[in-house]
């Protein structure tokens, strides 16, 4: 075991590193720049003095990456323990890059068996991790533009948001963008909008009159014509932004789809009822193909964010809400457990009994994915496709209701 034990407090611009030796004394200090010249100095240094592990509070990032790459073990700390472990070191709650840097590598020399050092996942699951992550940030931009849209035009040409259902979908954005304005669709007939609808291939319920009269009702907001001409600009100019978005995102879930059928666990993911390929990659972008990674379905279940903490003292118990957890999991499985109550009877079961004890709809959901993350977590570890053959809850509701 290594006699020096390092401590990274990292940022955007600079990184300060703390060595100590197993008396806790102070073998190196330095902040060195995020640049190849800085990185270069790091490992050097690192190495000089014999550190072998770092402990970090980010789990992932170029840092980290170069780090892992360069053979050091990285273990990654969460924030919530450095934060609750301050008192221990000084009693002013003050901080500073120096003294976290000092926290993390007294952590690491005091409890570094409690923390688990990072494995390397393998290429294509971190391409598939860039991919999931960078579209699930498009779409976060998406509806961000959509909102400010939406509002937009509802300040002057309301008609414009509410003629089809969502302001961001493909043929709501080529509308804006051929009528800004009021005035640019005041020749706008039923004869122009059969066209317009057939060329987009238009596959709402309402005739062009019906869009025409929903165009038309929607209340008129009484401006002055500069005014209203230099909203249709930044309508326009949103409804281009936002139809590049729209196709970018377009274009990446098909590049994540098609990558996450080609891979082993992906097929493992998409074989659970309704998981959908883009659920199913955003699960396994975050749950990786390092089995060893978690000890047991209630590890992965806390990493998750979709068990419970309890806190219990003396007579008083409480269970609450876990904040401290991986949100992009989190999502992507109560996604998955949200959508495969539509289609598998075990798990609309599950979900009534839990809104029978009076859970709202988030809590049944939740209780829902921790029920599937315990078939997930042997399917995984098994390497074998979800068969509702060996589903246990599945055979005996089927017993039960003669199914």
């Amino acid at each position: 075991m290594s006699t020096v034990f390092a401590g990274l407090d990292w940022a955007s611009q600079n990184h300060v590193v703390c060595v100590i030796d197993e008396h806790a004394g102070v073998r190196l200090q330095l902040e060195v720049a995020h640049d190849a010249p800085g990185l270069a100095e790091l490992m050097r240094r690192l190495r000089a003095v014999g550190a072998h592990a770092i402990a970090i509070e980010r789990p992932s990032g170029l840092l980290v990456d170069a780090l892992m790459e360069a053979g050091f073990a990285v273990v990654p700390i969460h924030p919530n323990v450095v934060k609750a472990t301050r008192p221990r070191y000084r009693s002013h709650g003050g901080k500073s890059d120096a003294s976290d840097a000092f926290l993390l590598a007294d952590l690491l020399r005091t409890d570094g068996h409690r923390f688990k050092p990072l494995q390397a996942q393998s290429d294509d699951i971190r391409a598939l991790r860039a991919l999931v992550r960078g579209r699930d940030d498009l779409v976060a931009t998406r509806v961000q533009l959509a909102n400010q849209l939406r509002s937009l035009l509802q300040s002057f040409w309301s008609g414009a948001a509410e003629i089809f259902a969502e302001v961001d979908s493909p043929i709501a954005l080529d509308f804006i963008q051929r009528y800004p304005t009021p005035e640019s669709a005041r020749r706008l007939g039923p004869k122009r909008m059969a066209a317009f609808c057939a060329q987009h291939g238009y596959s709402g319920r309402r005739s062009s009159e019906e869009l025409l009269e929903r165009l038309h009702q929607a209340p008129q907001v009484p401006l002055g014509e500069m005014e209203v001409e230099a909203k249709g600009e930044l309508a326009l100019a949103l409804a281009r932004t936002l139809a590049r978005v729209v196709e970018q995102i377009r274009l990446l879930s098909s590049r994540i789809e098609h990558h996450v059928a080609s891979h082993d666990d992906g097929r493992i993911l998409m074989s659970f009822p309704r998981a959908g390929r883009i659920c199913a990659a955003q699960i396994l972008a975050e749950l990786g193909s390092v089995r060893e990674r978690f000890d047991s379905d209630e590890h992965l279940a806390a990493e998750a964010g979709v068990a419970p903490v309890t806190y219990a003292s003396g007579k008083s118990k409480a269970v609450t809400f876990r904040w401290a957890c991986n949100h992009r999991l989190r999502s992507a499985l109560t996604c998955l457990a949200d959508n495969s109550r539509h289609a598998s009877g075990w798990a609309a079961a599950v979900y009534a009994r839990a809104k029978a004890r009076g859970c709202d709809h988030p809590h049944a959901i939740r209780i829902l994915a921790r029920a599937w993350l315990r078939v997930i977590w042997r399917a995984w570890t098994d390497r074998q496709p979800y068969d509702p053959a060996r589903h246990g809850g599945l055979q005996i509701l089927l017993k039960t209701t003669g199914g």
